[in-house]
């Protein structure tokens, strides 16, 4: 048994997001592709010799009980193999919470492969990702990581070829966004055909390995609710594209925006006008970071 495992729980930006329909059970029915960005929380696992689960987090307003889900990973392979031992969960988040970025599916991915590993269980990638949509259902992308091609309700998975490297400016505005706010009022039925966006073109794109095709087809039609809600979303977008993106989009539900650039000296110069300059009007939290990719 291993008595301490460092990890890295790797955020994600939505390179695509339809939305097709809402389902009988509730749920929404999308088609998203997805990519690993290389911002990411650390969390460290230590084993303890009596029972129990224990969760530490950098912030304050997190919870620290089964209310997070980085308990509720640990407890759902704990109870499925009688773990009688218990397990201390330090969690330290970089990754903007409530962003529209798979913040709490990656810790919690993160554990389930933590917990897998420090107690010998054996369980493969495909059997995690099984167990982590009963978490959530970015849970089995952020266990498989890499650019993936995401139907249903995000459970049904597609790799897809990694993309070609590039700069990605993200910027938070400092605003939390309901995602159940945004879900409800996104009407998909009365949506003009333009709005939705081309995933099929995406995917033909991410296939040719043209990082230029890709930004042309960036489109979430997420963003019909969230802009007019938050126009602070769309003033992010235009100063990052007028700063040298090759394409800009809100990732998820928001408000985070990111912006893609070919340019590092160009994404550096953006990063410091966002953080430091005048987007420090617009936007709380500022990182520059690049794709992560399975092959890296």
């Amino acid at each position: 048994m291993v008595k301490h495992l460092g990890l890295k729980a790797y955020g994600k930006i939505n390179l695509g997001l339809d939305v097709l329909r809402k389902r009988e059970d509730g749920y929404h029915e999308v088609r998203m592709i997805m990519q690993t960005v290389g911002l990411y929380d650390r969390i460290d696992l230590v084993s303890q010799d009596h029972p129990g689960i224990k969760v530490e987090t950098n912030l304050y307003y997190l919870p620290n009980n089964e209310n997070n889900l980085v308990y509720q990973a640990a407890k759902l392979l704990m109870d499925e193999f009688g773990i009688k031992k218990g397990i201390s969960i330090k969690l330290k988040k970089f990754i903007p919470v409530a962003a529209g970025m798979a913040g709490g599916s990656s810790d919690a991915a993160a554990v389930l492969f933590g917990v897998n590993k420090m107690f010998g269980l054996g369980l493969s990638q495909k059997e995690l990702m099984e167990r982590g949509v009963k978490i959530g259902a970015d849970v089995p992308y952020c266990i498989m990581r890499g650019t993936a091609l995401s139907e249903g309700i995000g459970e049904i998975l597609t790799p897809l070829p990694p993309v070609p490297q590039c700069q990605v400016l993200i910027a938070k505005p400092g605003i939390s966004v309901s995602t159940k706010f945004v879900y409800e009022n996104l009407h998909a039925n009365g949506l003009r055909p333009e709005q939705h966006p081309d995933i099929d073109g995406m995917t033909r794109a991410i296939g040719q390995g043209d990082i230029y095709k890709i930004a042309s087809h960036l489109g979430n039609v997420l963003e019909t609710v969230t802009i007019p809600a938050y126009p602070v979303i769309a003033q992010i977008k235009d100063m990052i594209m007028d700063m040298g993106a090759i394409g800009t989009l809100m990732s998820g539900s928001g408000p985070t925006v990111f912006g893609l650039f070919t340019n590092p000296r160009a994404a550096a110069a953006a990063y410091e006008k966002m953080r430091y300059g005048e987007g420090i009007k617009v936007a709380r939290q500022v990182y520059l970071t690049n794709f992560y990719n399975r092959k890296e």
